[in-house]
Formats: C-alpha cells, sequence, structure tokens
C-alpha cells in the first residue's frame, strides 16, 4: 500500500510539474518563474518572474541600454514610446508566459506569440515621431564589443513601419504575429493573465482544431476580454486568474528569433 501511495504521489507530482509554467534560457532567465518582491520594472509579473529583480533596474527612465542593446542610437525615446518598449522587454525577459512561444530551433528566443492588434496600432501611434535605424532590431544592426550600432540612418518609425501590424511582426523578426482575434491575443498587461486559458490549446479534448477555436473565442469574448480598452487598473482582472494546468505550444517553424545578443 506504502509503494502504492507512494507511485501515485510521484505520478501526480509529475503531472503537476509538466503543467507549470517555465522560462526561456536566456541568460538574465530564471530556469522556473518565482515571486521576487525586489523588482524596479515589469512589476505585473512580480509574482510569478522569470527575471531576476537586478535586471530589472535596466529599465529605469530614461532607458538607455539593455544588456548591450543600446536604445538611443537616434537619440532618447519618448516617454510614451518607451513605455510600449518596456512591455516588449518585460514580457520577453520577465513574463512566465513567454515560454509558452518558445522557438524550438532557438530556446533563449519566442516565435509568433500572437499579440492584439489594438495593442501594436497603440505602440505604433506612440512611437511614430520617434526615430530608429533598424527595421528588424535582431539583423538590421552592427554589433561589436560596444553594442548595437546603426548600419543606416535614422528615420521616423511611422517611415520605417507602415503602421502597427507592420510594427509588431517586423522589428524583432518572427518573435511576435498579430492575432486575427481581438480576443485571444496578448496586451503585455494584467489582461494575459485571464486570456492565456484561451489561447493555449486543450489536448484533453476531442474536438477538432476548429471547434476548439471557435469555442474558446466565444468564452473569450463572453468574459468580456475582447474589448479595445485602454492600461486597466491594477487586480481589474484578479477575480478571473485561473490558469494554473496549462498546456505549452510547440511551434514547428525554424526561424532564429529573439533575442540573437541575450
Amino acid at each position: 500500500m506504502m509503494k502504492l501511495a507512494a507511485g501515485c504521489l510521484f505520478v501526480l507530482l509529475s503531472i503537476v510539474s509538466c503543467h507549470k509554467d517555465k522560462c526561456l534560457d536566456g541568460k538574465d532567465h530564471r530556469k522556473y518563474p518565482s515571486a521576487d518582491p525586489n523588482m524596479k520594472e515589469c512589476t505585473i509579473y512580480s509574482n510569478s518572474s522569470c527575471c531576476y529583480g537586478n535586471f530589472t533596474e535596466q529599465l529605469g527612465s530614461p532607458v538607455l541600454i539593455v544588456d548591450r542593446t543600446h536604445w538611443d542610437r537616434c537619440g532618447k525615446l519618448s516617454e510614451k514610446c518607451e513605455v510600449f518598449m518596456k512591455k516588449i522587454e518585460c514580457f520577453y525577459q520577465c513574463s512566465p508566459h513567454a515560454a509558452h512561444w518558445i522557438n524550438p530551433n532557438y530556446t533563449v528566443g519566442i516565435l509568433l506569440a500572437p499579440l492584439c492588434l489594438n495593442f501594436c496600432d497603440n505602440w505604433f501611434e506612440a512611437c511614430k515621431d520617434d526615430l530608429t535605424c533598424a527595421r528588424n532590431w535582431l539583423t538590421d544592426f552592427d554589433w561589436n564589443y560596444d553594442g548595437n550600432h546603426c548600419r543606416n540612418s535614422c528615420v521616423p518609425y511611422s517611415q520605417m513601419y507602415k503602421n502597427g501590424r507592420d510594427l509588431c511582426q517586423s522589428m524583432w523578426g518572427h518573435s511576435f504575429t498579430v492575432s486575427e482575434s481581438p480576443c485571444r491575443c496578448l496586451r503585455l498587461d494584467r489582461r494575459d493573465e485571464v486570456v492565456m486559458k484561451y489561447l493555449l490549446p486543450d489536448k484533453d479534448t476531442d474536438s477538432s482544431a476548429s471547434e476548439e477555436v471557435h469555442r474558446d473565442e466565444r468564452s473569450c469574448q463572453l468574459e468580456g476580454l475582447g474589448a479595445v480598452a485602454g492600461e486597466e487598473k491594477a487586480g481589474d482582472y484578479k477575480k478571473h486568474i485561473c490558469f494554473l494546468f496549462q498546456k505549452p505550444r510547440v511551434f514547428q517553424r525554424s526561424e532564429r528569433t529573439m533575442p540573437v545578443t541575450w
């Protein structure tokens, strides 16, 4: 009986560990997310963070350089543009969900994480008058011991990118895609905690993929998560947070993605 109980406990613990969030394989990442009360930025992830608190010290405004990547090669970013750049950095470095879109061929990076179109449009609007010299920040800089350097002239974001969709799907290579759903997508805020249960496939169901997507889309909309909104107040979605046993999504494409230097 004791052996049977021990065996059952082992199986239970194995199942739980298989469904826990994990982290990417970057040099600044933890192996598994954990609480960190010392985060200076990216605090929406402080209860379950893949980055260490000392990493976020680099993200204090104005942000000039993160690791070896200079954000100011074309001048200091505007405050409103910097907000969105921080959201992207915080998601990649600190979110316990980022690894659900891990690039199987480059486990430091992510692949095709689905962003909401309205997030991308707001990002474009915030940065349209700021300057950049690289369309793809992974491939279009020259790199040396001092970090990234411009290969081309600085131009406004509004000249480098056509719109928000182009910005989201180009700046970090194939790291992100724009979701065709206004609900089943990431806004890189506290809402993501809730919407994750509609983003990840449930392999325990017998329904087809199309039926599952349709069901999840309807459920997501009924929960009011598809409404276009500004920054939510802390705790607005707390009552919905219940995504404990989620299954990781595996992509089978072979792009090398965000980031090449971290």
